[in-house]
């Protein structure tokens, strides 16, 4: 089991308790357990039936100073107190308890992650679709950006119109990609292409040597069939015309995301849909989650992304052993409302995160 004390290690922050008596504290922690656990806002009835020896009147003073604090709040006057985001952040990083996530689910993740023919791809989506089930939010992962330097390079014609670019990488992995081919391109165009990008490439990334590439080829393009020019041109562009390309985005289980908040604001929901939309900020904030070395968590208004959703994030970054030390390949993760069952989804997301590693190695 992962304590109070050793949460810092796999958690990105901690938030001081300093300001709150022993009282308090209590009275705050089965606020936020019991909110989590149903959803509801928490009355001091069911604070005092729930085992806390004080009087209703005394844990009404006690939740009204956590309020002042900012802690909690209440959605109307009559109503109980549930945490704050602000609330749920220092819940998690002060008060929250981790245990294991069990065997059964460690086989469970390693069976659907490590059968028979399972490509890494294949691993990944498997990966987001595996989270938000066990979760009941939303999986998304971000699959990795290689930087691996090239080896070969090679066109094949497949059709009049049509070649199949190949690269080696130095790290072994092989990419294909379809290429449509204007006219006039002979076997020998698809010859010099190809040893002209070997001469050049070998050895270093794409990303490093596509700008680069692009203004030798300007000044270099006489000297080239007007053909095999193109055929470079395309080339750089299909294999480096952008980050989308290199980290794509897996998201599944966005139907959990209306199950879990349908007694909630449905606006919220449809906010956060939006969200699951902006790729590219989602990608911002994953990249946020390869510096770490362990779970990170993002809270409502934490997250630019999700500060009209109020929703939160529950990510680890996934690792490739490289020597001695680890290189961060991607990020893997859950989403859903701010109600999240933080102590069951962080080992879920954490061990599933390392399985990826385990299968980049």
């Amino acid at each position: 089991m992962i304590s109070k004390t050793s949460l810092s290690s796999l958690l990105s922050t901690t938030a001081p308790l300093g300001e709150l008596d022993a009282r308090a504290r209590e009275v705050f922690r089965q606020v936020v357990e019991t909110y989590l656990e149903t959803g509801e806002p928490v009355g001091s009835r069911t604070l005092s039936r729930g085992g806390i020896a004080l009087s209703p009147a005394s844990i009404r003073n006690t939740l009204q100073d956590l309020a002042h604090l900012g802690l909690l709040s209440a959605p109307h006057v009559s109503a109980g107190r549930m945490p704050t985001h602000q609330g749920l952040r220092l819940f998690v990083d002060g008060l929250l308890e981790i245990g294991d996530i069990g065997e059964a689910a460690k086989r469970e993740i390693e069976a659907r992650l490590t059968g028979r023919g399972m490509t890494f791809d294949h691993a990944l989506k498997e990966a987001s679709n595996l989270l938000s089930g066990l979760a009941g939010g939303a999986g998304v992962v971000m699959t990795p950006s290689f930087e691996a330097g090239v080896k070969h390079v090679e066109f094949v014609k497949l059709g009049v119109d049509q070649a199949l670019a190949v690269l080696v990488f130095d790290d072994g992995r092989v990419e294909n990609r379809l290429m449509t081919l204007e006219a006039g391109v002979t076997p020998s165009v698809l010859i010099e292409a190809s040893n002209y990008l070997n001469a050049r490439l070998r050895g270093r990334t794409l990303m490093e040597a596509s700008r680069e590439l692009r203004t030798e080829l300007d000044s270099e393009r006489e000297q080239l069939n007007v053909a095999a020019a193109h055929l470079i041109e395309a080339g750089l562009a299909a294999w480096s015309g952008g980050e989308s390309d290199k980290r794509a985005l897996i998201v599944r289980g966005q139907a959990n995301l209306l199950e879990a908040s349908a007694l909630e604001d449905l606006e919220r929901v449809r906010a956060l849909f939006e969200d699951l939309e902006e790729k590219e900020e989602l990608i911002n904030l994953l990249d946020h989650v390869k510096v770490a070395q362990g779970v990170r968590i993002f809270i409502g208004s934490e997250s630019k992304l999700f500060s009209l959703s109020g929703s939160a994030v529950i990510a680890a970054p996934y690792m490739r052993a490289g020597g001695q030390t680890q290189k961060v390949m991607g990020a893997i993760g859950v989403i859903g409302p701010a109600r999240l069952n933080y102590a069951r989804i962080i080992p879920l997301v954490d061990y599933t995160a390392k399985i990826l590693g385990r299968l980049l190695d």
